[in-house]
């Protein structure tokens, strides 16, 4: 991957305007652990809902920004995110499918940077927890718990190949394959049963309980069946990246090729992403966090390809990462949000607010392009 001299400069100076703005922000929220914002101001869910799934997001930004700055500040509260999080290890109700969204930009970013042993314990510990949700049968890691009338037990969602990654590490620092074997089981359901021959991806698929086969699949948080909810598109291309990188599996390398490149083939001329790729002409949502997520796999696929290739991949995280940061980004330093214009589901009542997420990925995303990332995956 080769940046041309403008787009380094760009890169840096975007970086140094986070960096800038996060300074100031971290001193406000160091006690919280947010989730979005109201009136421009952090919310906090490390009370009663602190088992909610982007509750690493926060701890994973201060880390970065420690592997950037080096400022005790940044790693302080980090940490304390990470011991909040304590909670949820005692509680099998908050223990889900979305552990490494948990305990990888925290414990195990921790332990990487500290080798801190308590985070090693932390991160085994969620490891172990998600590995028990694999249903041998169907050859997929269970999506969520018991809620509501459905029945989820065969249910498993394209998000979950982003948490694999820490099946993986599980398996690097213990020597122990088995945590490694169920990620690629997994990885190699998703691949046949989420993705589909244009690069698509579905978000929900039932699995029959006792045969493994796949019954149906649902709209999740898309427009509706058979659609393309661009953060699905953006965990699974930025999934299978990581699952390639972590096994060198070439299959998963061409699967996320396929859907990069079905990604790019529908980015607007404008570089935002919508919340779907199929919701209906007449409705505008965006979704900033689809684009920073597509941006990160589309960065570390850059850096596996060569020549021409490489560059459509770069060309087209740029593309994105610049129209947020000329038009998505909140740059007044007294609002504690970057992103704008987030969208969780298409169907929710709300759309286009501030979301944890989108700001880690938007300077992961930063991070990489900088040559400091410190690599959570």
């Amino acid at each position: 991957m080769q940046l041309n001299g403008q787009e380094i400069k760009w890169a840096k100076e975007t970086l140094d305007r986070v960096a800038h703005k996060l300074e100031r922000v971290a001193e406000r929220s160091k006690d919280k652990i947010p989730y979005t914002t109201l009136h421009g101001v952090h919310d906090d869910k490390s009370g009663e809902e602190i088992g909610w799934w982007t509750n690493g997001f926060w701890g994973g930004m201060m880390w970065q920004m420690y592997a950037l700055t080096g400022k005790e500040l940044y790693k302080e509260i980090a940490e304390d995110n990470e011991r909040k999080l304590d909670a949820c290890l005692m509680d099998i109700n908050r223990l889900d499918h979305d552990n490494g969204f948990r305990w990888l930009p925290t414990a195990v970013a921790d332990y990487r940077v500290t080798k801190n042993p308590a985070s090693r314990n932390r991160g085994l510990l969620a490891a172990g927890n998600l590995a028990g949700r694999f249903n041998n049968r169907g050859n997929f890691i269970r999506a969520w718990n018991d809620w509501g009338p459905d029945d989820h037990r065969g249910w498993a969602i394209i998000d979950c190949m982003m948490n694999l990654p820490l099946l993986y590490w599980a398996s690097e620092e213990t020597g122990d394959p088995r945590f490694s074997q169920i990620a690629v089981s997994h990885a190699d359901t998703a691949g046949k049963s989420f993705i589909r021959g244009d690069g698509s991806s579905n978000h929900i698929v039932e699995f029959d309980l006792e045969t493994g086969e796949m019954v149906k699949s649902y709209g999740g948080q898309g427009f509706g069946e058979g659609s393309s909810w661009t953060r699905g598109q953006s965990w699974a291309l930025y999934g299978f990246t990581l699952s390639h990188l972590h096994t060198k599996n070439p299959a998963y390398l061409a699967t996320a090729e396929r859907v990069a490149n079905y990604f790019i083939a529908n980015i607007p001329e404008s570089g935002f992403i919508p919340v779907d790729f199929r919701q209906p002409v007449d409705v505008a949502l965006e979704d900033s966090t689809a684009a920073a997520i597509a941006s990160c796999g589309l960065i570390e696929l850059a850096k596996l390809k060569e020549g021409r290739q490489s560059r459509i991949y770069l060309s087209a995280a740029l593309k994105m990462l610049g129209a947020l940061a000329e038009e998505r980004v909140r740059w007044n330093e007294e609002e504690d949000n970057l992103l704008e214009k987030c969208t969780a589901a298409y169907h929710d009542q709300e759309h286009e607010f501030s979301i944890i997420y989108g700001d880690y990925y938007f300077l992961e995303a930063l991070m990489k392009l900088n040559g400091r990332e410190l690599f959570i995956w």
